[in-house]
């Protein structure tokens, strides 16, 4: 329990100090987020500082030094969180470099998100402790995918590195929805840990690190909430997407960790009806903008309300989880 709160407060200490310098370091490389034209109402947030999500990354390595190193579960959490920041900072230094908000290209993400979903998929269904089972919070026992197991953990990273990147549209709104669903995840793992249902070094390092990256986001939502003075970009989105789609995999935690982040499937559903309904009617559209928080924006919804009330949903999602799981474990 000590090295889970360690972990958080080395994690939330590591950002406050890092943060401010990346801010100085964005703003002397002149890396400022481009705004998209058709989002008008961001046009005041142009140029702000980007890449935030470089810091939150760095951050969570503070837990390193509370994690019990004889699994190697935290080192492949952290290696594949990585990866992802690399996939985003790619498509932001694209996006800075030539001043427009496109980056990589929606095939390009695609490609590099399934190169490494893949790779920690095969590991996942080939490690003993993982194999191609998943718990659930309404079922006592372990649910058995067999040989399809791969293909739905290559399907939990796509659902959430891209719907993390979804919702990052307003301040604060990925940064509090994210803390909050790490904060719970931190919670299921260890009621799991505790309870017998996952065992070793592995799960508690888990536990850890969940409790790290609630550390770290705090620390970002100190200079992420409105008006932001940094931006996490994809930099920080595809990340903590990639985090917690291993943890999801790698601890048998993917439905419960679904349910708690029913704004991040509430976000990328949004989209799709969108999109599919824009083409079926030649150009009609159900929401005002996508995704939904754009909508509720164009409502005249201030942000920061926004993002206070999808994490509450959140919030109030992950505490039904855990009583769910108390009355099974």
């Amino acid at each position: 329990m000590i090295s889970v709160i360690c972990g958080f407060l080395a994690a939330f200490a590591v950002g406050m100090l890092i943060l401010p310098l990346n801010i100085r370091l964005v703003k002397r490389l002149k890396a400022g987020q481009p705004i998209l034209s058709y989002v008008d109402n961001h046009k005041a947030k142009q140029g702000t500082p980007t890449m935030g999500g470089a810091s939150i990354v760095i951050a969570i390595f503070a837990s390193l030094f509370f994690i019990r190193h004889g699994d190697k579960t935290a080192y492949v959490i952290i290696i594949v969180t990585v990866g992802y920041a690399l996939v985003g900072f790619i498509d932001d230094f694209i996006k800075v470099r030539y001043k427009n908000n496109k980056g990589l290209s929606p095939v390009q993400k695609i490609i590099f998100q399934l190169l490494l979903a893949a790779i920690v998929s095969v590991y996942a269904y080939y490690t003993e402790t993982v194999g191609s089972s998943v718990y659930a919070p309404f079922a006592p026992k372990q649910i058995e995918l067999g040989r399809f197991a791969p293909v739905y953990y290559i399907f939990i990273f796509l659902a959430f590195t891209n719907s993390v990147n979804l919702t990052d549209g307003l301040d604060g709104l990925a940064a509090s929805v994210t803390a909050t669903n790490a904060l719970f995840c931190s919670v299921m793992l260890g009621i799991a840990f505790f309870a017998g249902v996952l065992v070793g070094d592995g799960a508690y390092n888990m536990i850890v690190l969940c409790a790290a990256l609630c550390g770290s986001l705090c620390a970002f939502l100190c200079y992420n909430t409105h008006p932001a003075k940094i931006f996490m970009g994809d930099t920080g989105s595809l990340a903590l997407g990639g985090f917690l789609a291993c943890v999801a995999v790698l601890g048998k935690m993917s439905l419960s960790m679904l349910l708690v982040g029913i704004m991040y499937i509430v976000t990328s559903v949004s989209v799709i009806i969108q999109v599919a309904y824009f083409k079926l009617t030649g150009g009609k559209r159900v929401f005002l903008m996508a995704p939904l928080h754009h909508h509720f924006e164009r409502k005249g919804v201030f942000e920061g309300k926004i993002a206070v009330v999808y994490t509450l949903v959140t919030f109030v999602c992950g505490a039904v989880t855990v009583a769910l799981m108390l009355t099974l474990y």
